[in-house]
């Protein structure tokens, strides 16, 4: 059952959508509305908009939208019920004890739930006597026991279903304990489970709100070719989305945070004193860790592994954070491969150093440069200049002052050549993006159109028909009357049609037509093209001779879409149809 309509009415009046958002996305007003950088793909001109008036957002770069809860829901990856319980928390509410469907929410909890009782059993287990292997390879690391109970640090033992069996004492079923990720089902015999991590050293994954939502296990002994097995992607975790101590990070109120390789290079960081550092999982950062960043800080130094792989993950990460706000520092790191290498054997005072000295991401970029060309060569001095005007040309005006005045001095040549050509190339890049926008935009609306058109087997003409008749509808409850011997099957099959019964049942129940009224029914993308249909709409002069004119175009479309079967006709009706039929035929090559 759904939630009460009393009771989502209520909560929609004591929450501000405004509230809700700013707290994640910085918003500045425009008009009557107000806009930002979209937190859920990366841009640099802000598209996603706010709509006080209907209490909704909708991007219109990457086509998100909905109202508050579906915004909480999107963004700290929750369920319906979930969403709605935060934001009734936010509101000083209280949600009904019944008459809704929590069974996605409650199976969320019980992953929740067992995965806290997993990592207190690795971390008891590792203090025990049989788990000692695991303990003194974490003292080997040079890791303090303040530092092990801080993480929650443990040690899956080398068996097949310990953990399985502890988790059936406490209540658990097979099952469950598969969907938590935390074992797995025999390929031979699908009746028998196992433990997922055996003899691994173990560090469970806390999320922003102190929930554990995933493991990472770390192979011991070498035994295994795979260094690191982690959680599959659950309920509740999905690895690209979240970063290792960030629920630490996050509350030392800094504005700067240091993104590392690996778990370990985070938790030896801790220890030294540099309780801002975050880590990935898996090799390469992701565009939904780096929006995750950006929420909580302005600047990210990137501290990756000093090798090739680093110097590969440093031009990604920098590639990802160009799309952000979010500034971008590089610390050329010496004296060991990684953080905690450098750490151990330099001392955490020179690894400060490092950090402060941190360069930014075009003097890392002309640090490079000048790496690749030979400047003792009139040649290499050529490409080298070449390769800093494409540089500049896509840098602040200050930024190309400064830097060109820098290196113009160096080389000892007019700094005024270089500014010349960083400003052709300019101009030569705006021309060819003006067409590359035009063609995109136009491309893409013929695809979509063409694709919404084809999936719905309706002409663009009935399409549009009837999201202006829905628009109308939504707005202008008198219309319902309008329509009430309509049948929904002349509308195209999917979400419009679930559009209109939904309105229709509104309506007639005199609930507001608003986006919140929709969003316990529909999915995110459905969320997401109601928001853009409703504050896309625009105001009628006379809604209900609009109204009217839409409803017969849907109609006449379907009537053309779906002919008369001639196999039911009587004898006179199938000749009065084949001399219709004659009558416009002769009519067109008339008119040819």
């Amino acid at each position: 059952m759904a939630l009460p309509d009393s009771f989502l009415q209520e909560l929609k009046l004591k929450t501000d959508i405004e509230d809700v958002i700013s707290t994640y996305v910085t918003l500045k007003r425009r008009g009557r509305t107000l806009v930002g950088l979209c937190p859920f793909h990366n841009e640099k001109t802000p598209s996603f908009t706010v709509y006080p008036e209907t209490q909704s957002f909708y991007c219109f770069g990457c086509s998100a939208g909905g109202d508050s809860v579906g915004f909480i829901k999107k963004i700290e990856n929750l369920d319906y019920i979930d969403a709605v319980k935060l934001l009734d928390e936010r509101a000083g509410m209280q949600m009904p004890e019944d008459g809704f469907d929590d069974s996605l929410g409650k199976k969320r909890r019980r992953i929740l739930e067992m995965n806290r009782a997993a990592a207190k059993f690795f971390h008891s287990y590792m203090m025990s006597n049989e788990g000692k292997k695991g303990l003194d390879y974490y003292l080997g690391r040079g890791l303090t026991p303040k530092t092990i109970t801080r993480f929650g640090l443990g040690y899956a033992p080398d068996s097949w279903d310990t953990l399985t069996k502890h988790l059936n004492s406490l209540g658990y079923t097979d099952n469950e304990i598969v969907e938590a990720g935390l074992a797995s089902r025999s390929s031979k015999n699908r009746n028998r489970v196992f433990d997922f991590f055996r003899d691994r050293a173990m560090t469970p994954v806390i999320d922003i709100r102190g929930n554990v939502i995933a493991f990472s296990g770390r192979d011991i002994d070498k035994n295994d070719k795979r260094k690191y097995i982690n959680t599959p992607d659950t309920l509740v975790y999905k690895k690209t989305n979240e970063l290792f101590a960030l629920n630490i990070a996050k509350d030392t109120g800094s504005s700067s945070l240091i993104l590392c390789e690996g778990q370990m290079d985070v938790i030896a960081m801790h220890q030294a004193g540099f309780t801002t550092a975050v880590a990935g999982f898996g090799t390469a950062l992701t565009s939904e860790q780096v929006r995750l960043l950006s929420r909580y800080c302005d600047e990210v130094i990137l501290c990756y592994d000093n090798d090739v792989a680093g110097r590969r993950a440093v031009d990604k990460a920098i590639s990802l954070f160009k799309n952000t706000d979010v500034k971008v520092r590089i610390p050329a790191l010496s004296g060991g491969k990684d953080p905690d290498e450098i750490i151990k054997t330099q001392g955490k005072e020179r690894f400060s150093a490092m950090l402060e000295g941190a360069a930014n991401e075009i003097e890392f970029a002309i640090i490079n440069l000048r790496n690749k060309h030979n400047l003792n060569t009139t040649q290499g001095k050529l490409d080298f200049l070449n390769d800093i005007a494409r540089l500049l040309s896509k840098s602040s005006k200050i930024e190309q002052e400064l830097y060109a005045s820098r290196i113009c001095e160096e080389l000892g040549i007019q700094k005024d050549s270089l500014m010349a050509q960083i400003k052709q190339l300019e101009q030569n890049d705006k021309r060819y993006g003006m067409r590359r926008t035009y063609e995109n935009e136009r491309r893409n609306y013929q695809r979509e159109t063409t694709k919404e058109s084809f999936e719905k087997s309706a002409t663009t003409r009935k399409i549009n028909a009837e999201k202006r008749m829905l628009s109308i509808l939504m707005r202008y409850p008198k219309c319902r009357k309008l329509c009430a011997d309509f049948d929904s099957e002349n509308l195209s099959e999917g979400f419009i049609r679930k559009i209109y019964e939904l309105t229709v049942d509104f309506i007639d129940k005199g609930i507001e037509c608003s986006v919140s009224a929709y969003s316990q029914y529909l999915s995110d993308a459905e969320l997401g093209e109601l928001s853009g249909m409703i504050n896309g709409f625009s105001d009628s002069k006379n809604y209900e001779s609009e109204f009217s004119d839409c409803l017969n175009t849907v109609i006449e479309e379907n009537n053309k879409k779906n002919p008369v079967d001639a196999g039911g006709l009587s004898d006179e009706e199938f000749l009065e149809l084949m001399k219709k039929i004659l009558n416009n035929k002769i009519h067109k090559d008339e008119e040819e």
